[in-house]
């Protein structure tokens, strides 16, 4: 589908530096995702609108996720691996200068969704690359390491991009991502090795086709559930910290640094236990991440043990991350970079869906914990998505085996006529 494998063994010394590379324009992209909801007060009194009239801004950029990633993957499904994921950072560079240049609202608005276009093609894209410069048995390793641009965004990139917007202004702070992109397209010409693409065998429909089957669609399942418990009470965790767990507002700040640091240690665990147990990961990390909603409401009763909570929750939640890429990778073998993307998208939906869910229960007056509630019944709903799909697995592997016996068992009678 799509075309030779990367020429990549002559460039095995490069292949950590071509995963940094990948991880620069991850970091980037990170920074850019999650920093407007520290900037919303500052563009909405810049702006003269309403906090609510500035949240669309955000809405708008998981808008472009949603629906760049299938369809740039697809589109350029017949590119150089290399030359699409320069071209998608350019896009991804052009989205955050026009924001940093938008005289109104609507301007700002339609850049932020130009900004979230490349998004999900870029980690996908990005993906199929990654795993085919290692050994199979590294694959869920090398994706763990893109992602930690992701999760160290939030550690340093979205802390240091807020601080910037507020004492240099909001549109400092997308030149200053504008940068890290160029960086990123500077880091990806020089370390991602050239690539040779086959001539078409299909064409957008072949692609597409690639999406149509069970297992695929159910991977996509387990990632909106799983995700979307994450985000149904990640979306809310300032309220319950300060109002369950008593911190100041001003300490909540370096707070969601630690859920920084239990993301960026739980991709790294994932990858690595996924590359000797993908469904074994998968399941353990959901079931930990049931384990942590439910156990939110007495971890909120002390400080420290609020702390510690934000901590496992990113931890719990980001060590499905890199099993959950390759499994929607493997699903889809006839197109890996397109689905890798959709499972991006996925992601995007299971932010929007979960913090409307824990939303929900917010609303309902079920108390300040309540979100983490909601995200553990997700995170259950998740595990039997996830059983479903392994059911599936086996049910297909048997006919498999069936069929094989079926066709030797009359060769090997025949053999046995005089």
């Amino acid at each position: 589908m799509d075309g030779t494998p990367l020429s990549l063994e002559r460039h095995r010394h490069s292949k950590p530096l071509a995963l940094l590379a990948l991880a620069v324009g991850a970091f980037g992209i990170g920074t850019t995702e999650f920093v407007m909801m520290g900037l919303l007060p500052d563009v909405a009194d810049d702006l003269h609108i309403s906090i609510p009239t500035a949240g669309h801004l955000v809405s708008a950029y998981a808008l472009g996720v949603v629906i760049g990633a299938p369809l740039l993957a697809a589109l350029t499904a017949r590119l150089s691996r290399r030359h699409v994921l320069i071209g998608l950072m350019a896009l991804f560079v052009v989205g955050n200068a026009l924001s940093a240049f938008a005289p109104g609202y609507d301007s700002l608005l339609a850049a932020r969704f130009l900004s979230g276009l490349p998004h999900g093609a870029f980690f996908g894209v990005g993906a199929v690359v990654a795993t085919g410069m290692v050994a199979p048995e590294r694959k869920a390793r090398s994706v763990s390491l893109m992602f930690l641009g992701l999760t160290v965004a939030n550690i340093a990139g979205v802390p240091v991009a807020t601080l910037m917007g507020q004492h240099l202004g909001w549109r400092a702070t997308f030149l200053g991502v504008s940068a890290i992109g160029l960086a990123a397209i500077a880091s990806l010409a020089l370390l991602i090795p050239h690539d040779r693409v086959a001539a078409p065998t299909t064409g957008l429909r072949g692609e597409l086709a690639a999406l149509r089957s069970v297992p695929v669609w159910l991977a996509l399942g387990t990632t909106v559930a799983g995700f979307g418990a994450l985000f149904a009470a990640y979306s809310y965790i300032t309220p319950m910290l300060t109002d369950a767990a008593g911190f100041a507002e001003t300490n909540v700040t370096p707070l969601l640094a630690l859920f920084g640091v239990g993301a960026t240690a739980g991709n790294l665990l994932g990858g690595r236990l996924a590359d000797h147990s993908l469904r074994g990961t998968l399941f353990g990390g959901l079931a930990s991440l049931v384990a942590v909603l439910l156990l939110f409401p007495l971890l909120m009763r002390a400080e420290w043990s609020a702390a510690l909570s934000v901590a496992l929750l990113g931890m719990a939640a980001f060590v499905t991350g890199s099993p959950l890429q390759l499994m929607v990778m493997e699903k889809a073998a006839a197109a890996p970079s397109l689905a890798s993307s959709a499972n991006q998208a996925a992601f995007n939906l299971a932010n929007a869906g979960g913090a409307w869910i824990g939303g929900l229960a917010l609303a309902a007056g079920f108390g300040a914990t309540s979100p983490a509630l909601a995200g553990a019944g997700l995170a259950v709903l998740g595990l039997g998505v996830a059983g479903a799909a392994y059911a599936v697995d086996r049910r297909h592997e048997v006919a498999h085996t069936s069929r094989v016996i079926a066709t030797h068992v009359p060769e090997q009678a025949s053999a046995l006529r005089p």
